[in-house]
């Protein structure tokens, strides 16, 4: 493996950063997720409450 230097190296992912995009799927991924377990610790919630009949 050769040697980079490190500000070369620095530009290079930055570089690489600029060309890879805004990462939409990866926001999507986590909004899902948490809608999912809000969603779950709802119905959780939900099924656990007392009747006071």
């Amino acid at each position: 493996m050769e040697y980079v230097p490190r500000p070369l190296w620095l530009a290079g992912a930055t570089n690489a950063a600029e060309q890879q995009g805004s990462g939409n799927l990866l926001r999507i991924i986590l909004i899902v997720m948490v809608l999912g377990c809000v969603l779950t610790a709802w119905l959780l919630l939900r099924g656990y409450k007392s009747k006071d009949d």
